[in-house]
């Protein structure tokens, strides 16, 4: 899911720029270079994103916090928001669900987890494991029958409800803000500042891993990462951030588009592309965008 003035630069430290360029140009055991066209070389990126590459990845924490700076990152989940439930209360949204028609079946929660998609599954999953006798637990077995399809088989028509109700308990919330940071918000912001960007980069990484989700396919997040890459070179091997993020904004772009849900683009044209032709690298307030035609301001 998964939307003027002097320009800034990314002020990530010389030597910590160069550990991430030898992460990012070339994989984690010195062969194939991570950004060259193959699924292995996309699955190379993901687990170094995802930290599974233990020692090399942990560089990433040497860089400036960025977006995961508290308040930058409570402006993130506004953001998204906006562009996800057209509300800027993130929080308010731990318990909406319903089906949007994009084939995905349910919408649910703070970052839009789908039953046709994997992600409220695995977050159903580990939630249970902590908590056997929640309120969702018994869906299991249709959440597991559904997943990759737009079928209700199995949830209706108690799931929406259970869900809702399940939402009330802080347990649960803490459930969805983890898995969140877990699948999407931690792997966007770490690879953002292995490629050298900064908080706006960072931002722009973790809405389209909402959107797209983190897919090494065709369309996936991944891809479109190495679709950038095959165009311009991030801060990390030398380039521009400005010329970097507007090539990976175009393939965000034409992502959207490909997918075909609504043709709508607004969060990418009239929120990220803005910030970006503000120069507004640092994601700075006061922030003007507009998403599905709805304005917003923080």
């Amino acid at each position: 899911m998964k939307r003027a003035g002097l320009l800034l630069f990314v002020t990530v430290p010389v030597v910590t720029t160069a550990v991430a360029y030898l992460l990012v140009s070339g994989s984690p055991d010195g062969d194939a270079p991570i950004g060259a066209s193959s699924a292995q070389s996309r699955q190379a990126v993901k687990a170094l994103a995802e930290g599974a590459e233990g020692a090399d990845g942990a560089e990433a924490d040497t860089v400036p916090p960025g977006l995961a700076e508290p308040a930058k990152k409570e402006l993130a989940g506004r953001i998204v928001a906006s562009a996800v439930h057209s509300t800027l209360d993130w929080r308010a949204t731990y318990g909406s669900i319903k089906d949007i028609g994009d084939g995905q079946g349910y919408t649910a929660g703070i970052v839009g987890f789908c039953t046709g998609t994997h992600d409220l599954l695995t977050l159903v999953e580990r939630y249970t494991e902590e908590r056997p006798g929640n309120g969702l637990a018994r869906y299991l077995p249709a959440l597991r029958t559904v997943d990759g399809t737009d079928s209700h088989e199995g949830l209706d028509p108690g799931f929406a409800a259970a869900w809702r109700a399940e939402a009330r308990d802080g347990a649960f919330r803490e459930a969805q803000e983890a898995e969140r940071d877990r699948v999407y918000f931690d792997p966007a912001v770490r690879l953002a500042k292995l490629d050298g960007l900064g908080t706006l980069g960072q931002f722009a990484y973790y809405d389209a891993m909402v959107y797209h989700g983190p897919d090494t396919t065709a369309n996936g997040f991944y891809e479109l990462r190495e679709r950038a890459l095959a165009e311009a070179d991030t801060p990390a091997e030398g380039g521009t951030e400005e010329r970097y993020l507007d090539v990976f904004l175009d393939a965000h772009r034409a992502a959207i588009e490909a997918k075909g849900r609504d043709g709508d683009t607004s969060r990418v044209d009239s929120a990220l592309r803005t910030f970006l032709e503000d120069g507004n690298l640092d994601l700075d307030t006061p922030l003007r965008w507009q998403v599905y035609g709805q304005a917003y301001r923080l």
